[in-house]
Order: C-alpha cells, then structure tokens, then sequence
C-alpha cells in the first residue's frame, strides 16, 4: 500500500504492505521504459559524469544555488549537501513537479515531509555536487529566534522551545554495586512505556534513545569497562523513570561511566534525528497466501526495541551496491493464540506480512534471504498514538490487501486492553478469495469474540461467491459503520494503496465522521 518517492519499484498497481504514516497520499506518476531504480542504480555506476564538475567538490552560496533551479539544471541542497538532480529527474516516481518545488533552494524540510527515511546519501551519491558554504559569523548582539546550528538547535533553544511545546528537560545518571551498572533516565513524563526507548550495544558504544512527546532525548556512550551482552530495561511505573541494568564483565569499580558519543545528553526534535539501524537474523519464512509471506526476524540480544501498536519499522538491503530501505507495519505470529503455539518469547522477534512483487526490486531480494542472513531494522516511527483508543466504544477497520497489517496489533490491543470497548469490526477488501490474508484465522476470532465481526469484499469474486463485492462506496460504508449506540466513542482505522485511502477519507468525511474518528495509515 506503500506509495513512495525516491527507491521504489516494488510499484505494481495493488495493495501493498509497507505504510509510512504521514499526512495525506502523494500521487505518483507512470515512469517511462528504462526509468526504474534498477536502471538508475545502473546509470550511476556507468561512470557518466552526473554532476557536470568532472567528479570536483565544490562549496556552494546560497546565490549559487538559486541560480540551478530550472529541470534541466536543477540543485537542491539536503542537510547542509548540495545534489544536482537534474539526472535523476525522470527516474522519480513522485514525478518532476515534485523535486521541482525544491529547486534551487535547501529542500531539507520537503524532503523530511515526504520521506526523510529514504537514504538518498547513497542514492544521490554520484550528484554530489558539494558542500553548502558557511556563512560569515553574524556579531554577538545579533538575535535571530530561529537560528538552527548544523541542523541541532542550541540547547537553550531545545529548553525553551520544550518548555513551551511539553515536557521539561529530561536527564541520567548512573550508580554501581560490585557486579552492576544502573542508568536511570527521568524523563519526567507519566505515559512513559517500554516501546518509548530503545537500547543498543554495539561495540564499546552504548546507546539510549527515549521517545518523549515528538522530542528524542539520546545517551550515547562509549562505556569505559566492557559488559556482558545481556541487559534488562524497566519503566518504573507513573513516574517516568527508566531503569537500565548492565552486568559488568569483572567486578571492578568504574570511576566513569564512559565518554561522551556523538549527540550524547541530547534534546532533539524527532523529525531531525537520523533512523538507527541494527542488524537482525532472519528465523523464519512461511507462505500466508499465494504471494504474502509472514517473516521473522530476532533482535540482537544487545539490543531492546519494542515496537508500539499502530507504529512502524524501516528494513534496509544492500542491492547492486546501493542501500535500498522500505517501511513495514510489525504484526504477531498469530490473531488467535491456539492457531500457532509461540515458539519464540515475543519481545526479540519481531514478525512482517510482505507482499512478493516478482518484478519489484525490494521483495524479491528480501524473499532471497536465506535463514540466518541478516537484515537491518530501524527504530520504531508513526504518528499513531495508543491514547485515541481511550474510552472508545466502537472500533473500525478498513483495509486493502496487504493494508491490512497494520490492523493486526491494533485489533487485538482493542480486544484485549480496552475496558469500554463494545464493538470491532473488520471490512476487508481484496481482488479474489485467494487473497485474503489469514481468513480462517479472522473468521475463527469472530466466532471466538462476540465483540467481533469480520465483512471480506471482493473485486474479482468467483460466480458462487455470496458475500459483498465491489470496491469502497458509500453504500457499503453507510450499511458498515452503524455505531452500537448513538453516542458511542467512534474510532476508525483505514489502509491500503493510496487511492483506496483517499477515496475511504473522503467518503467517511462525507458521512460526518471528524477527523479525530478516522486514523489513516498513508504512504
């Protein structure tokens, strides 16, 4: 379902299973013969001077870079590094108009709306052009509000801008016994959970990020004595403490905790940090239907990462030599315990229904993987918020083909978590029977549940079929969404390929739904 801009050739028309959360679908337009990111990867490797400067760097003024802003001579500046993307122009999917509107001009904010987990250092490598040129010191008594530095705020910013916006500072600190390091962090916040933070050790260096609000705050250490692998992390409850607990590998006393890491003890918007990766082994692969498979991979066991309801994920391959990264919506094992023992305890595995697109790029080599290979899974993203289920009465679910992933964890933290829920219900649109992922498993929940009910919806139904067919319409929603009670507390949850959220967002706002009853999960 996932519509994306910049690597993407896993495009046949159809659901698809990666979603990125964002606002709004963005169109994408048919590329011409030869224009696929297969072909760009060639084109960059061919040795073909894509820049115009004969492979030199240059520093470039903001004056220089307004001047290349026409499609032929086109810059555009990410993060401080200046692309020329005039090459490139005819091979992105989010169509010309689109890079136009950054042309000439840094594009860094554009970019991070429409898609900042793409890795374009590796994509655009070969349009570098070079380095923005910094601009002359301003005199001390000049104030400027928003002065941004290397894009991090200066921390007094970072104070006030919390200060204003949330949550007030959080902050660390450590103690020791003879065989253990604490780290505990305040993040002075009460909705503090284990999937807010994230630990990894790699190496000597040790990395925290918390999630508070839409800010990141980062300890980041290279640690002066060596741990075992092993680790525990607890939130105390309401508090907002966090608790980490390391084994040291000898029992000696630690006179520091270690040296400061990059953007070690930082406040940062989330929407500024870079995706963190780490590699994870693939545990298994089975065939769900006839072209959707359920993957597990394991964490590594220096790492903890949970990933919240309604959130997701981005995995990263290598393919001809290029990082190519998609997003994908996490799910369990299984909708219905009894359908499949756990063989794994839950917090190091985490499971992905993939749609194989035989003629994409992403999927098949992700489908190559063998078990035991490893594959590069980033921190948790999405703007869902497990706060909008509060109090919430009647719960729909809208979903196309593989759009139905991220339906999986939100329907069962709905039937198992929510005290006042009355009612879910489950519209699943697909093109025939054979599509349907995990039928006998829905249809067994609804048997199970009496608070569920599941409706499939074919496009291509055989002749014998009985059930709805046709595609998302008025009729078939207004018949769907009936409440259990007049008042109840609505949500509903809609995904799928683009046009099939657009034209659901659309129909549902003319059924007077709010837009504080409709979570879409967009491309």
């Amino acid at each position: 379902m996932h519509q994306e801009s910049f690597p993407n050739t896993d495009s046949q028309s159809g659901p698809r299973s990666q979603q990125r959360v964002a606002s709004g679908g963005r169109s994408k337009v048919p590329l011409k013969q030869g224009r696929s990111l297969m072909d760009w990867i060639r084109l960059t490797k061919s040795g073909k001077d894509l820049t115009g400067l004969k492979g030199r760097l240059i520093e470039v003024t903001e004056e220089e870079l307004k001047k290349h802003n026409k499609k032929d001579d086109c810059w555009i500046c990410i993060r401080g590094f200046v692309y020329n993307v005039s090459p490139y122009m005819e091979y992105h999917p989010g169509g010309e108009e689109e890079l136009m509107r950054a042309a000439g001009s840094d594009g860094t904010d554009l970019f991070d709306q429409v898609h900042r987990w793409v890795n374009y250092e590796s994509m655009l490598k070969e349009c570098l052009v070079g380095r923005m040129a910094i601009k002359p010191a301003l005199p001390k008594d000049y104030r400027e509000e928003k002065k941004v530095l290397n894009g991090m705020l200066p921390k007094s910013q970072v104070t006030d801008t919390l200060a204003r916006e949330g949550p007030s500072s959080p902050s660390y600190d450590w103690f020791q016994t003879d065989s253990l390091v604490t780290i505990v962090v305040y993040t002075k916040q009460k909705d503090i959970s284990l999937g807010s933070i994230t630990v990894d050790h790699q190496g000597d260096s040790f990395r925290v990020e918390t999630i508070i609000k839409d800010y990141s705050y980062l300890i980041h250490i290279g640690l002066s004595h060596e741990i075992q692998e092993d680790f525990s992390v607890q939130v105390v409850e309401n508090g907002g403490k966090i608790e980490i607990v390391l084994k040291k590998k000898e029992s000696t006393t630690w006179k520091s905790l270690g040296c400061p890491l990059e953007n070690h003890n930082s406040l940062l918007p989330k929407k500024d940090t870079d995706l963190y990766y780490r590699k994870c082994q693939l545990i298994s692969k089975e065939d769900v239907t006839h072209d959707t498979k359920l993957f597990s991979v394991m964490l590594p066991p220096s790492t903890h990462l949970q990933v919240p309801v309604g959130q997701h994920v981005y995995l990263k391959l290598t393919i001809a030599g290029t990082e190519i990264v998609k997003p994908y919506t996490p799910v369990s094992d299984s909708l219905v315990p009894e359908f499949k023992e756990p063989v794994f305890p839950n917090s190091k595995y985490i499971y992905f229904l993939v749609k194989i697109y035989p003629a994409g790029l992403f999927t098949p080599e992700l489908d190559l993987l063998q078990i035991g290979d490893y594959v590069s899974v980033s921190n948790p993203e999405g703007s869902f918020k497990i706060s909008q289920f509060q109090e919430m009465e009647d719960l729909f679910l809208l979903a196309a083909g593989t759009g139905f992933t991220p339906m999986v964890k939100v329907l069962h933290y709905a039937l198992t978590g929510i005290p006042s829920l009355r009612k879910v219900k489950l519209m699943f649109f697909n093109k025939t029977e054979d599509d349907i992922i995990w039928r006998s498993q829905l249809e067994k929940l609804a048997l199970k549940d009496k608070r569920f009910d599941v409706e499939f919806v074919l496009s291509a139904p055989p002749s014998e079929w009985s059930g709805k067919q046709g595609y998302i319409s008025p009729a078939l929603l207004s018949e769907f969404l009936k409440k259990s009670l007049e008042k109840s507390k609505v949500l509903i949850c809609i995904c799928g390929p683009t046009p099939f959220t657009e034209q659901g967002m659309k129909l549902l706002h003319d059924l007077n739904f709010s837009k504080d009853e409709i979570h879409s999960f967009t491309a």
